[in-house]
């Protein structure tokens, strides 16, 4: 059976609490106190340390949204980064109705208006816009080659026309003093390559490496930009083999039927060039027996000779131009200057002068400088095809 339980003894009922004690008493009162309290205090702190965005700048402005990019370039380039920014302030940006305000970024970027994108600032060593040209007939022009062992080869027309006149890019003289450029050393660096074609003024000659990559592609986009083409043949050097420009490099001792099956595998690998140019060659150039059978192939072939220099005693067979100059053989932007004016003196004491040099990126920058103020200094630019003789 269940046991029992303990019996216990009554106590006396407590007092009834009256007033104040009663309202205490009452959990319900008691929580809303509490709150009340809370909500007291929170206003007493504010009053006493502030509110932290009194007092701070605050416009709202519209904008799209910014993608990741925009955001890591401000936070990087800003002025007010996002690092800077206090808690709750906002970028500033102008009412439409008022004056205009113009953020302006250590890099040379403006934050403009109500715009949310950044404006680059003018490019103040780009230099003059290039010249716009039309561009010159793609290659090869029909009649003007034949297959070779190793593909198309250069050939005169039947109409007598010649590659060095098809191929060259038309030129008006307007009877001031002639200055031509050669830029060389094209077609292994593709960003150079690239830079040069599309930057420099149309009647600068641009002279390609035969063992390029997609010679033929490049060649396509210096004529589509207006510029005339030399190809580069190699030649043997005085410190060959130290110094050895290639597996086709002409040699100074090789037998004439040599000469020409390595001149023709260097001219079948590209149409559209209204010459060629020398690479190296100092032992080259100084053979009588070497340069007799090279310059016939090429008399043959109405091809033009352009040298850089190494060959100016050298006269007779195909058209020829021989370098006054190199004008980066000390690669700094004031000797390269220097060397550019010397070419105007020549060519006011001459009526011509022919310069030469390399795609080296200080070369560019400062062949497009000089390029643009000729004119205005009574000078023309001229395509090398336009300064070469017979």
């Amino acid at each position: 059976m269940f046991a029992r339980k303990p019996a216990t003894v009554p106590s006396a009922p407590a007092p009834a609490a009256t007033g104040w004690m009663a309202l205490a008493a009452n959990p319900y009162v008691g929580a809303g106190a509490a709150a009340l309290l809370l909500l007291l205090a929170a206003g007493a702190l504010i009053a006493i340390a502030g509110d932290p965005h009194a007092g701070a700048p605050s416009v709202r402005v519209a904008l799209a949204p910014p993608s990741k990019t925009d955001l890591n370039a401000l936070h990087q380039n800003a002025a007010l980064s996002l690092d800077n920014l206090k808690n709750g302030q906002e970028i500033p940006a102008p009412d439409a109705s008022a004056d205009q305000a113009l953020i302006t970024l250590p890099q040379g970027a403006t934050v403009s208006g109500g715009s949310s994108t950044l404006e680059p600032a003018p490019d103040t060593t780009a230099g003059p816009p290039k010249p716009q040209s039309p561009p010159l007939p793609v290659a090869p022009l029909a009649g003007l080659s034949a297959q070779g062992p190793g593909g198309l080869l250069p050939v005169i027309g039947k109409d007598g026309r010649t590659p060095a006149q098809a191929y060259a890019r038309p030129f008006h003289d307007n009877g001031k003093p002639k200055i031509a450029l050669v830029v060389g050393g094209l077609g292994l660096n593709a960003a150079a390559t690239k830079s040069a074609i599309e930057r420099l003024p149309p009647d600068v000659t641009l002279s390609f490496v035969p063992y390029s990559d997609n010679l033929q592609g490049w060649i396509d986009l210096a004529r589509a930009n207006g510029h005339e083409v030399l190809l580069e043949i190699p030649m043997e050097p005085i410190d060959y083999p130290t110094n050895d420009p290639g597996p086709y490099t002409l040699m100074a001792s090789a037998s004439p039927p040599d000469t020409i099956k390595r001149l023709d595998w260097l001219l079948s690998r590209a149409s559209g060039y209204f010459g060629v140019a020398n690479y190296l060659g100092g032992r080259f150039l100084a053979s009588d027996s070497a340069m007799v059978p090279f310059t016939n192939a090429l008399k043959g072939r109405g091809l033009a000779f352009v040298d850089d220099g190494s060959a100016g005693h050298r006269g007779g067979g195909p058209p020829r131009a021989s370098a006054d100059a190199v004008v980066d053989q000390q690669l700094s932007a004031d000797a390269i200057s220097q060397s550019l004016l010397g070419l105007e003196a020549k060519a006011l004491q001459h009526g011509s002068a022919l310069g030469s040099g390399f795609a080296y990126p200080v070369t560019v920058e400062q062949v497009i400088h000089w390029a643009g103020g000729l004119p205005g200094r009574g000078y023309q630019l001229a395509p090398a095809s336009a300064i070469t003789r017979r």
